[in-house]
């Protein structure tokens, strides 16, 4: 696990003071933040995370960002996962986390869940691949087995992947293409929820239960807009991803596909991006600010006693 930040460390001193536990506001476990495919920590002073951990230290949330493969299966990045939370336990003193992941991080976060969930207070889900993505699919068939192409895209997404970490600090991760577009595909996410059910809806696009049997509370939401904010170039690929998929989509995830545990809302004014700040905290200003639901969803599992 890279070095915890600075800011972390004293954060931590504030809760560890006596003298400030009256005005202590945050949950009760630390909250993980865990990024999604070809993702990262902190890249070259950028938060994949736009300015969500910060804001939530400021608020006197305890937070951490752990780096997980850019490029993998799901199962592989939740065991790396599930040893940054046995360190942040250790460091701490905690005796579980909570976690929030994003995109593929839905996948990571609900393996570390389904696995340890003794370590685990809740799994919230954010534009989650849950039920896989039409996009990967579409990839896939471009992408026969053993082929010329694959093997192509293999070599250069895996060195995408390899470039990532090590600009991030975390160059030791592992980087595997087709295992990240097997856990992506709907064929492999059907597999994956097989082995890893917890939170999951009896039916793809309804609410699931917000308390799993293994103990675990989990959320999700999600948005359903491609073109938010005309200044914010990173729309537009989020539009042609939003072309490829049947039905409303945050421009790389079905509204379906999205669902975990309780719903709190699955057709937010944000694309894939957005709900991550992404980029920069450039958003639909009509919409509730991103960093404000972190707020809110904080506030929430503060009140659950998480």
């Amino acid at each position: 696990m890279k070095k915890i930040p600075l800011f972390l460390f004293v954060t931590l001193l504030f809760f560890m003071n006596p003298c400030c536990h009256a005005k202590k506001t945050t949950t009760q476990y630390p909250v993980v933040l865990v990024h999604g495919l070809m993702g990262f920590d902190n890249l070259l002073g950028l938060d994949y995370f736009y300015n969500v951990a910060t804001s939530l230290n400021q608020d006197g949330t305890l937070v951490f960002t752990p780096a997980v493969s850019a490029i993998n299966s799901s199962e592989v990045r939740g065991e790396q996962l599930l040893t940054h939370v046995e360190t942040i336990l250790a460091l701490t003193g905690a005796k579980k986390v909570n976690l929030i992941g994003h995109s593929q991080g839905a996948q990571t976060v609900r393996y570390v869940a389904s696995t340890r969930p003794d370590l685990i207070a809740s799994v919230t889900s954010i534009g989650g691949a849950n039920y896989g993505s039409e996009i990967i699919d579409l990839i896939n068939q471009k992408l026969p087995a053993n082929s010329q192409a694959q093997h192509a895209a293999q070599l250069i997404f895996d060195a995408l992947g390899g470039v990532i970490s090590l600009l991030s600090g975390n160059s030791e991760l592992p980087q595997n293409t087709l295992g990240a577009l097997n856990s992506l595909s709907t064929q492999g996410a059907n597999t994956f929820n097989q082995k890893y059910p917890e939170g999951l809806p009896v039916n793809k696009c309804e609410q699931g239960q917000i308390v799993a049997e293994n103990g675990v509370y989990y959320f999700s939401w999600s948005g359903t807009a491609a073109l938010t904010n005309i200044l914010d170039l990173t729309d537009l690929p989020m539009l042609l991803g939003s072309l490829l998929i049947l039905g409303k989509d945050d421009g790389l995830i079905s509204r379906c596909s999205s669902h975990l545990g309780y719903v709190i809302k699955d057709n937010y004014e944000m694309n894939h991006l957005d709900e991550i700040n992404q980029f920069i905290g450039l958003h639909n200003f009509r919409e509730v600010d991103p960093i404000e639901l972190y707020r809110q969803h904080v506030k929430r599992l503060r009140e659950l006693g998480l």
